[in-house]
């Protein structure tokens, strides 16, 4: 690779995360669903060891996506080509570290458009695989809600900004509603560990300890979640203690997941009753007519923003360009919402989407349960490895 790291120009990890929480504290009911930036989840998966995957080569004019499963409906890909001549190679993957592993293995000369979580900003920029928009090809991003704009302006370096908003959702507590009342204020994070749902629950590894935190902290038993992003020694004073709850309740976890699917299928087939999902799957599952809730709890949802990045070695610039400016129509918006339960980022959404996507918008936040998102801090580059330390000592704890 040969060059130099990029130069952060305007911010640290700490200024992204209060920046990040100060928006956050700014949304409401009226902004998310009056301004119409619709619904409902998805988010970071586990760290998998996935094999190497290329997009499929294709007559023409095309641009070759790395997104997350949902994100870009077959039926969006067809109208885009209709519409522009442009065809467009999705491949899908399930988690940040699944989408680097993609990236960094092709040294991004495989992909034009990906699609990084923002809290990971620091890694991308240590990376030095991404390049700059060209917003003045992008005149549809006068549609996004300004609050998500906002976030992506952390990823301005080199006189540019590297990426820009597409997707928001949260980890909360879905539950099987024959077995389980959540209430909201009511529900928590402690749910998970009840004595009567010992052997009954699913999260991912990570997560599940993230929560952990979150929830011995509002007991006062911790200090604040954030400052484990601080530095390496805040990190592993609070991180210790996490794990020795997580381990000491270890036989609370029925099944793992690591992407949208393996969430849906311990419901649906793993026994499990209660879990710290992702708000997409459960709500796909609740539309399908399954007995299955998602809620915020009462210490707030964990919440993300998704975007797009270009790769710096991005064959089919403009083409990728014209992919990006066509996401940003409510139209699209619309129909990715409605097609997998994910949050779009465009104003004008909510006239568009379904009764029962609006519905279950309303059912998983309800009340302040949107001014409570806690969003995911950057993570400094050291903070993966360390947190996926830790993650594996819980795993292999018996």
């Amino acid at each position: 690779m040969g060059r130099k790291p990029q130069q952060e120009t305007s911010d640290s990890a700490g200024t992204f995360a209060g920046e990040t929480a100060r928006l956050a504290r700014a949304f409401s009911r009226r902004t998310l669903l009056g301004n119409g930036a619709a619904l409902v989840a998805g988010g970071i998966g586990m760290a998998v060891a996935p094999m190497l995957i290329r997009p499929a080569n294709a007559k023409g004019e095309t641009v070759n996506v790395l997104t997350w499963t949902g994100y870009v409906p077959a039926r969006f890909a067809k109208t885009f080509k209709k519409k522009t001549g442009i065809t467009a190679n999705i491949t899908t993957v399930g988690s940040n570290e699944e989408m680097l592993t993609q990236v960094t293995a092709t040294h991004g000369r495989a992909w034009d458009v990906i699609s990084p979580s923002a809290h990971r900003k620091s890694q991308w920029l240590a990376l030095n695989m991404t390049q700059a928009w060209d917003m003045k090809k992008i005149p549809n991003l006068a549609n996004v809600q300004p609050a998500f704009l906002k976030i992506s302006e952390n990823w301005s370096w080199n006189k540019g900004q590297h990426h820009l908003p597409h997707i928001w959702g949260t980890e909360g507590i879905a539950w099987r509603s024959d077995r389980f009342m959540g209430v909201y204020g009511n529900l928590s994070l402690a749910d998970l560990w009840l004595p009567e749902m010992k052997g009954l629950v699913q999260g991912r590894a990570h997560s599940l300890m993230s929560g952990i935190g979150r929830m011995l902290a509002e007991q006062g038993k911790l200090p604040p979640l954030q400052d484990a992003y601080k530095d390496e020694g805040a990190m592993r004073s609070i991180w210790s203690d996490i794990l020795k709850f997580a381990i000491k309740h270890k036989p609370w976890l029925r099944a793992l997941w690591h992407d949208h699917e393996s969430q849906k299928t311990n419901f649906t087939r793993n026994g499990v009753i209660i879990g710290q999902t992702w708000d997409g799957p459960a709500i796909e599952l609740a539309k399908a007519g399954q007995p299955i809730s998602y809620m915020a709890p009462k210490e707030g949802a964990f919440a993300w923003m998704d975007g797009v990045s270009l790769t710096a070695a991005a064959k089919n610039v403009d083409a990728a360009h014209a992919f990006v400016d066509t996401l940003y129509t409510a139209r699209a918006g619309a129909q990715m919402s409605n097609a997998s339960g994910y949050n779009s980022v465009v104003q004008g959404v909510e006239g568009l989407l379904t009764k029962k996507a609006r519905q279950a918008f309303q059912d998983a936040y309800p009340g302040d349960a949107l001014e409570k998102l806690w969003w995911w801090p950057d993570e400094p580059v050291w903070f993966a490895g360390l947190r996926n330390a830790y993650r594996d000592r819980y795993l292999a704890a018996k």
